[in-house]
């Protein structure tokens, strides 16, 4: 907790700077304090034993208004706030001080757990010290933390590849919970050590059954959260997944695997709403992104993606679920060697929207379907049964999408008979085949307009 008199220093810092940039009104006139918190702002001096009077302001230079000054009126008072809690030594608690050997071969697990302990209770530092590897069984990373939390991932995290140390969770590796106001950054590596799943995976040999394998990093029920300037590679499956979150940063995050890794879908991001994912580079062997139900108002800038699936928005339906997807934008990306370019896959039997969605300025090469939505979509052994009842889409625009397509099919519209895609818009799209030739458009049961140059175009669609 920050000394007394350093609270009421920042105190001191924001009646001054409200008085000096707003003379016409009052602080009571801006924030009216509960009346059974009142004795919050009785007589300070007393409280703290700083006397006021005996001190000029350290605010004020020759020429009337010092750097510090000009700054918070330049940046406002959060951002100079934010500078100075910056400035205070805050307490750094390191896996290292607990133990922790980072040679990648002792078990390293009991130590993280009790720095986090201390570091969550006393609201100090997470730290993972560089130039080392930890090898770190499943661990569950809990709050409520005292206070805003700062994880510094500076080393390699790296997964055990026992697949009996995941008994008690199947779904998990590095799990954080519950954990509101947390930033996690530091530019190090947290590495699944994914191969002996990848071996026992259905999906690579038919005749082993098909078994749960853990997500390598899981952000659950968690409320303004930064995730920035991490490596996240060979996960056991998904690699990293926000879940049930509110107010998301990700930015500069490179994730990567091997093409031919399955189901390790690069960012999973779903029941998750105001999320900005952005300028990061995805390699995998499933969906660069996948976007799942409860996922609302989503923005997505700067991805390379390749290879791998494709930007996905689904599954949605599946088991005859109910599922909503709504507001996603995906501005800028380039896409390249993948199956699919952006995706929209739904299956037969589910019921709820997916809607308001638009994908711009992307840029595909060797994409073998560019744009496609499929309401006919099915993973299934066997093949999936015809049904009514389907995910409604609508209100979706494509614009200024061009490049390449690796199959005759460039643009595919595979919508339900019942339930017809809707408001689908093609502005600007200029795909091709290889040596510029020209590539196919198969649209069935979809309500389109064709704005601009679109190239290829659904046939029978007049262009506006």
């Amino acid at each position: 907790m920050a000394p007394r008199s350093h609270i009421f220093h920042l105190l001191i810092i924001i009646v001054l700077v409200y008085s000096m940039i707003s003379p016409c009104c009052s602080l009571e006139d801006e924030v009216q304090p509960n009346i059974n918190d009142i004795h919050l702002f009785s007589d300070p001096d007393r409280e703290t034993g700083f006397d006021s009077r005996a001190y000029p302001s350290p605010f004020l230079s020759s020429d009337g208004v010092s750097s510090d000054m000009a700054e918070v009126i330049e940046g406002g008072i959060s951002s100079y706030l934010e500078k100075l809690a910056a400035e205070s030594a805050a307490k750094i608690v390191s896996v290292k001080s607990y133990g922790a050997k980072g040679d990648g071969e002792s078990d390293d697990t009991k130590a993280f757990k009790k720095a986090w302990d201390e570091a969550c209770s006393s609201g100090a530092v997470f730290e993972v010290p560089e130039n080392k590897k930890y090898l770190v069984k499943q661990i569950r990373f809990e709050g409520p933390c005292k206070s805003a939390m700062a994880v510094q991932i500076y080393g390699t995290i790296l997964a055990s590849d026992d697949r009996g140390d995941y008994k008690k969770d199947k779904r998990h590796w590095l799990i954080f919970d519950s954990v509101d106001d947390l930033v996690v950054e530091g530019g190090g590596v947290v590495d699944g050590n994914g191969k002996i799943w990848w071996k026992n995976s259905c999906k690579v040999h038919k005749s082993k059954p098909c078994k749960e394998a853990p997500t390598a990093l899981t952000f659950y029920n968690m409320k303004n959260l930064t995730v920035k300037d991490l490596n996240i590679q060979n996960a056991q499956q998904i690699q990293v997944s926000f879940e049930k979150c509110e107010k998301v940063e990700a930015s500069n995050l490179t994730v990567t695997a091997p093409g031919d890794s399955p189901n390790t879908d690069g960012v999973h991001i779903t029941r998750t709403q105001n999320m900005q994912l952005s300028s990061s580079v995805i390699q995998t062997g499933d969906d660069c992104i996948s976007i799942e139900s409860g996922t609302q108002k989503l923005k997505i800038t700067d991805i390379t993606c390749g290879p791998g699936h494709g930007i996905s928005i689904g599954s949605l339906g599946d088991g005859n679920s109910e599922a909503h997807v709504s507001d996603v934008v995906v501005d800028g990306a380039k896409i390249s060697g993948t199956s699919n370019g952006v995706r929209i896959k739904t299956y037969q039997g589910g019921s709820g929207n997916a809607s308001n969605i638009k994908f711009e300025n992307i840029e595909m090469e060797d994409v073998k379907y560019p744009i496609i939505i499929d309401q006919n979509y099915c993973d299934k052994s066997k093949p999936c049964k015809k049904q009514k009842s389907a995910v409604l889409v609508k209100n979706v625009v494509y614009q200024n999408i061009t490049g390449t397509s690796a199959t005759d099919v460039a643009i595919k519209f595979d919508c339900s008979e019942s339930h017809p895609c809707e408001g689908i818009v093609l502005r600007d799209v200029r795909l091709r085949l290889e040596k510029d030739e020209v590539a196919q458009a198969l649209c069935n049961n979809v309500e389109l307009q064709q704005i601009g140059t679109v190239s290829p175009s659904c046939p029978d669609i007049q262009d506006l």
